[in-house]
């Protein structure tokens, strides 16, 4: 029989046990900091209908979708976990509460061409607050203190969360009549730091923006000072328009609770040059970064959007989100060695058998899974000296060895793998606070 080789797809993530569990440490952390915040599981199907699943999609991202039949039915695999959103809130309006605070962690697949830290198959750690016909503003500045908590969480203290308002760009390009040109304008001043300000005006005179403004777009985006500064210097531009006020209001409050909600000021600030989804994005948006680790990107983003479900439902669902790209994440502080997966068992314990009936070492193991113990038993016949090297290699902290002598006297002994120190336990009962 011809062997068929063991591979894997490029842009699928398949790890190490030790890796594993470290990467179900951080979305259980990513997780348990969503649910502190009152938010509700949620968990929709990786298959869709094709025509409910991309009701909205085109270009891009409608090439990268992992489409096909089964029988005459056409489906679709989920791309992102903000579309099943969108239906499931449409689908189940009348049950639900308003707003409704959902989290969800899951895989989702792009079929685009699979990079370094780049996946097709990844997780998402989303977070959404969801409103019937109106949202206040007020829930845009407590998704910063999610973000924050979560990376505190993590064991990150340097890292900045930025925050802008899509309807300051919207009003500043609308005022300089380059609604039209506002996707160009954006991407182009997007690289100022890597082509610098010369190269910037060269490609904007390129589509034709007048000299007057360009010269308003470069003193907008140079803004600096702080937090309170930058806001007072969007103040005084004096800029007549009615989306670009309002946007500056939103600004001012979100970065007014941002604060009550406790973040520090070294944690956030406002970055007039975060732009995010250009056809989604209606007004608060979000980009965090690590400060030391900036060739990461982004590792957290999202933003206020004014209409959720608008294609699947008449009823106006404004909400505002935020997105933890969790694979890729974890790609990266690893690559970068700033996780370190050292924990290669999830058992706290190893009960070594010496004898043939184990009726006794079953008792053990049940007895102290109840008390909470993880607790594996070594169920193969091997030698103590081979049963002993697989309790060492997988790091297990203790181990009980059960023989005649243990059934004998009654008494067994629960010895610490790192420091060989023995703690004698009578009548077969091990109490749980020695682990």
């Amino acid at each position: 029989m011809n062997k068929v080789e063991p591979r894997t797809l490029p842009g699928f993530m398949e790890l190490m046990p030790n890796e594993q569990i470290l990467f179900e440490q951080i979305k259980e952390k990513i997780e348990k900091t969503y649910q502190k915040f009152g938010f509700l599981p949620l968990d929709t199907p990786i298959l869709e209908l094709s025509d409910v699943l991309l009701a909205k999609a085109g270009g891009e991202t409608e090439k990268q979708i992992y489409r096909f039949e089964k029988g005459d039915t056409d489906i679709s695999m989920r791309f992102d976990l903000t579309v099943p959103l969108a239906k499931y809130v449409a689908k189940n309006y009348g049950n639900l509460s308003f707003p409704f605070r959902r989290y969800q962690i899951g895989k989702v697949y792009r079929g685009e061409r699979a990079q370094k830290g780049r996946f097709r198959e990844f997780y998402q750690c989303d977070i959404d607050i969801i409103g019937d016909e109106e949202l206040s503003v007020i829930n845009d500045a407590e998704l910063p203190s999610v973000i924050y908590t979560v990376f505190k969480e993590l064991g990150f203290d340097d890292f900045t969360i930025c925050i802008n308002n899509r309807k300051i760009l919207n009003g500043l390009f609308v005022s300089l009549e380059q609604k039209e040109n506002s996707v160009e304008i954006l991407r182009i001043i997007d690289k100022i730091e890597k082509i610098g300000k010369a190269a910037v005006i060269e490609e904007l005179e390129k589509i034709n923006v007048l000299r007057d403004s360009i010269e308003k777009i470069i003193n907008f985006i140079e803004i600096d000072g702080t937090t309170d500064e930058k806001l007072e210097k969007l103040q005084n531009l004096n800029i007549e328009n009615e989306t670009f006020k309002i946007g500056l209001e939103e600004l001012t409050q979100v970065i007014k609770y941002v604060r009550t909600f406790g973040i520090p000021e070294q944690n956030f600030r406002v970055d007039l040059t975060i732009a995010r989804g250009l056809d989604y994005y209606t007004g608060t948006v979000y980009e965090t970064f690590l400060n030391q680790y900036r060739e990461l990107g982004s590792v957290c983003s999202g933003g206020r959007y004014e209409n959720l479900a608008e294609y699947y439902t008449d009823k106006k669902l404004p909400g505002v989100g935020i997105s933890i790209g969790l694979t890729r994440l974890f790609y990266k502080l690893n690559e970068l060695n700033l996780i370190n997966a050292n924990k290669k068992s999830v058992a706290d314990v190893l009960i070594v058998p010496m004898i043939e009936d184990m009726t006794v070492p079953i008792k053990v193991a049940t007895d102290l899974r109840k008390q909470g113990i993880n607790t594996e038993i070594f169920l193969n016949n091997k030698k103590l000296k081979a049963k002993m090297k697989y309790a060492d290699k997988l790091e297990i902290p203790y181990v009980i060895v059960i023989g005649e002598d243990e059934i004998n006297t009654g008494i067994i002994k629960v010895k610490n793998m790192k420091t060989g120190e023995e703690t004698e336990c009578e009548d077969f009962n091990i109490d749980a606070s020695i682990f």
